[in-house]
């Protein structure tokens, strides 16, 4: 009995001797920020080439003019702002909506000629951060998630009625 309080009491002691590890430090001044990696990295993709006053590219779509592996790798590195933005603890509306801006740059820009030229246009990267800034500021615009997610439901729903509607079809002819 004696040698367990022993015991215990040294294991306390161990354990309050092992540093502790500290979270993010938020300052109560200043609002929380998205991390600067995240932000140079959106730079780098999508707008760190100026192009006359103006205009500005960025690696994503040079990158994007190398075929199929291209759009794969600016896919890569846009899911690692996504990623970034999980890990802060960004509502699933508005990872939905940054995984979409993903998707479509990815998507549409891995098609030939037309897919090169929108991926020196939409900034997917850019906008995500948007996104990430407007939550932890507090700016979240539920309105905009709550239509998203609504837009996005029905598009599924559509997608699935039309092999239902195909094979109701298919039924319909066979039994003439």
């Amino acid at each position: 009995s004696q040698q367990k309080r022993n015991e215990m009491a040294n294991h306390s002691q161990a354990v309050e001797r092992i540093p502790r590890l500290q979270g993010p430090i938020v300052s109560a001044d200043l609002p929380p920020k998205v991390p600067d990696w995240v932000e140079k990295l959106a730079w780098l993709m999508d707008r760190s080439i100026p192009i006359g006053k103006r205009w500005s590219i960025g690696l994503d779509g040079i990158v994007g003019l190398f075929p199929g592996v291209g759009d794969l790798a600016g896919g890569f590195v846009s899911a690692l702002i996504v990623a970034s933005a999980t890990q802060a603890g960004l509502p699933r509306a508005a990872i939905a909506r940054m995984v979409a801006n993903v998707a479509v740059d990815t998507v549409l820009g891995s098609i030939p000629f037309i897919g090169d030229l929108f991926d020196f246009a939409y900034k997917a990267n850019t906008k995500n951060v948007k996104i990430y800034q407007e939550h932890l500021q507090g700016r979240t615009q539920k309105v905009r998630n709550l239509m998203f997610t609504l837009v996005v439901s029905l598009c599924l729903l559509a997608l699935m009625a039309v092999p239902l509607v195909a094979i109701l079809y298919l039924f319909h002819l066979l039994h003439r």
